[in-house]
This record gives C-alpha cells, structure tokens and sequence, in this order.
C-alpha cells in the first residue's frame, strides 16, 4: 500500500465542488481534484427516499493530510452531513504516486 489517498465527496453542484477544491489546491492538502457534474444520487434521508442531481469530486492526496482535507470540507460543505470517503490506493505508477506526494505540504507544515 502507498501513503497516497483518493477522497470521494459529492456535493449540490459543480461550483461547490469547484469551491472546496480550490481551498484545498490553494492550503495544498490535494494534489489534484476531479470534478464530474451531474450524477444522479438515489438515497434515504430522515426517513425518506430522496432522488438528487449531484457532482462528484474525487481528491487525490496524501495519508497525512485526510484528517485536515475532512475538517476543510465539513466546515465549508453545504451538506448537513457530506459523503466523504477514504479510499488507500494500493498501487499505481510509481512517477504518479511521487507526484502526489510532491503536491501535498507535508504533515507538520502549517495551513
């Protein structure tokens, strides 16, 4: 496994998912953030069924700065309570993964 991560959000629209990924590009917690507008969410919500037009924003980052890139996006998500997962990235192009890492501040660098 690599210390490389890919955070999977959705978001109302693709200019919040734009907002939040600018935020974390600019305090350089993601390396690289990938925007596909309008997804159709099919889900349950407080008893409901709830159908949804969505975007998905899919960040690539590092282990170390998921904790931070969850905090950002909680506190400037729309969402009462956002999907946002973790997902390791066992494998992948060697020259890729160090670019990664390259992107992202490291752990003990301030905001």
């Amino acid at each position: 496994m690599t210390e490389a991560r890919i955070i999977y959000v959705t978001t109302k629209d693709e200019s919040e998912a734009m907002h939040l990924a600018q935020i974390l590009i600019d305090d350089q917690r993601i390396a690289c953030a990938n925007v596909f507008p309008k997804m159709t969410s099919l889900y349950r919500w407080k008893g409901e069924v709830q159908k949804d037009s969505e975007t998905v924003l899919i960040l690539k980052t590092v282990k170390s700065q998921v904790e931070a890139i969850i905090e950002t996006l909680r506190k400037n998500h729309s969402y009462e309570v956002p999907c946002i997962l973790t997902l390791p990235i066992l494998e992948g192009d060697p020259q890729y993964l160090t670019w990664i890492t390259q992107q992202c501040k490291e752990e003990n660098e301030p905001s």
